[in-house]
């Protein structure tokens, strides 16, 4: 008595444990799931927004540049006549950067390349000629231009927008030019710095030849980045967004939008980490939350358990000793149980150790036969091959391979493939006895054993399967070649390996040779 008592226990504290165990992976499962999802979503919605918000400032850039190119025509078309007038070059100059505030300073530079008129007039470059290959991107365009950032002769970081300034009869006088200092306060500053979000993202501006020309940080402008995927795709004109690591290593949510008219992106981020901080600190809270709930489970667990662990201990200790499965059924048999869920519980015992042994059966014969031709796989190979040798049955071996079987995927698709492969299967079983061993090697690739058969014997074997395959009818490919090789196993103590390999030489010589053909080994 006592000792029935103790195993009623084991089991109340094994059920115990097994549903606190479930409990807690559940709820384990439960709160990973949904940190996972909440995650994923974060992200997500934080990749989007910050998608939107770099299309509205790329749409604000574009808009700027074409606003501050419609200026800069203006300004040319009535230059063009007065290009010998300093007072008129100042007055305009002057005009053009007060009007809007769009540009640091305004310059016109003759077709010599010397600069005729500034505005501010404290920058003190008038008169001074440009020699820099980047300062002279404007001069050498004779076009409307966007150029790369370049130090003018003011020792200022730019970049300028340019319109080019022709004469009534189309000579060329040179450009004006407005000036945007990148290390300073600037248009790009005034239009995208106060639309900064409030939570740790900001965005940043880069040329096309990913040279940094706006960024929060001044001390960044002028780095050119190589390595953040953002910028690569928004050079290529690309907008989307993508979770990335920056070029400081920090990993990034990131939206991006390419400006049209110039040839800029605009990239808007915040930081990964900062931005699942949040959720973080929602998790622990339900967590926190939880607990009291989770307690009470537990303890309707531990009530449960006892009730549902009395009736059981017979049906355990029928089966906790499993040395055979006659005896077992036997017990099980002698077991009387008093209520209906252990009755089902018994019956389900009895049903499922009688399949036992032909469920082993079926799993034993699946492990050794390919799945899509029923033909024998690798495995079930192996076992017939070590069946041959133990028995020292001589035998000779048939390698085959389908013609330019590639061609059929590529031309009619895998399925197509695969139900050739199927018909291919088919034919060799019928055209082989029942005492050969048919198998799939692998891919397109089949081998047939043919016990006590001679190397002659093999051969018309092997060219009535050949003349077989080609004269069929398939149902996708209409017809296909094989090509074959021969080998021969006489006994001990021959290796079998080595014929194998001897009938696969064979094969790669029946494909040398012009394939649809058998050869023999060696």
């Amino acid at each position: 008595m006592r000792k029935r008592a103790q195993e009623k226990i084991n089991l109340r504290k094994l059920i115990l444990l097994l549903c606190v165990f479930s409990v807690v992976v559940t709820l384990f499962n439960s709160f990973y799931s949904i940190y996972r999802v909440q995650r994923e979503l974060i992200i997500s919605n934080t990749i989007e927004s910050n998608r939107v918000y770099a299309e509205k400032m790329a749409e604000m850039t574009d808009a700027f540049i074409e606003s501050a190119m419609s200026q800069l025509e203006y300004s040319a078309q009535y230059l063009s006549t007065k290009m010998d007038d300093d007072t008129a070059l100042t007055t305009e100059v002057d005009r053009l950067r007060a009007q809007t505030n769009s540009f640091n300073s305004v310059v016109v530079v003759g077709a010599d390349g010397v600069i005729v008129s500034i505005s501010p007039e404290n920058l003190r470059i008038k008169g001074v000629k440009l020699k820099s290959e980047r300062s002279l991107q404007s001069l050498k365009a004779q076009r409307p231009l966007i150029t790369d950032p370049f130090v003018s002769p003011a020792g200022n970081y730019l970049t300028s927008l340019s319109y080019p300034i022709f004469s009534a009869d189309g000579e060329y006088l040179g450009y004006i030019g407005g000036t945007i200092y990148l290390e300073k306060k600037n248009i790009l500053t005034t239009l995208l710095g106060q639309h900064g979000y409030k939570d740790g993202s900001y965005l940043y501006v880069v040329d096309r030849h990913r040279t940094l020309i706006y960024h929060p940080d001044k001390n960044r402008i002028g780095q050119v980045i190589v390595t953040n995927k953002a910028i690569n795709a928004v050079i290529e004109g690309e907008h989307g967004g993508q979770d990335i690591v920056n070029a400081l290593g920090i990993d990034m949510l990131a939206g991006y939008a390419p400006v049209h008219g110039s040839g800029w992106g605009v990239v808007a981020q915040k930081p990964k980490a900062l931005t699942l901080t949040l959720l973080d600190e929602q998790m622990w809270k339900v967590f926190w939350e939880s607990i009291p709930i989770g307690m009470l489970t537990l303890l309707l667990i531990w009530i449960s358990a006892i009730y549902i662990s009395r009736p059981l201990w017979q049906l355990a200790s029928a089966v906790k000793a499993f040395d055979n499965h006659a005896s077992t059924i036997e017990e099980l048999k002698a077991i009387k149980p008093w209520y209906f869920e252990a009755s089902h519980l018994k019956s389900s015992f009895l049903k499922a150790f009688n399949i036992v042994s032909s469920t082993i059966d079926k799993l034993h014969s699946d492990s050794m036969t390919d799945a899509m031709t029923g033909l024998l796989n690798r495995r079930g190979l192996e076992k017939a091959v070590e069946n041959l040798r133990e028995h020292n049955v001589p035998f000779s071996l048939l390698a085959l391979d389908i013609d330019y079987f590639k061609k059929v995927n590529d031309t009619f698709g895998h399925n197509a493939g695969d139900e050739l492969l199927r018909e291919v299967a088919q034919l060799m079983k019928v055209q082989a006895r029942d005492l050969d061993i048919v198998c799939r090697s692998g891919g397109e690739e089949f081998m047939i054993f043919l016990a006590n058969t001679d190397v002659s014997q093999a051969f018309e074997v092997a060219e009535r399967i050949r003349k077989s395959m080609e004269t069929h009818n398939f149902a996708v490919v209409s017809s296909i070649t094989i090509s074959i090789g021969v080998s021969h196993w006489a006994g001990q103590p021959e290796s079998i390996e080595s014929v194998m390999k001897e009938a696969d030489k064979a094969l790669y010589k029946a494909k040398e040779n012009g394939r649809n053909r058998t050869e023999l080994g060696a």
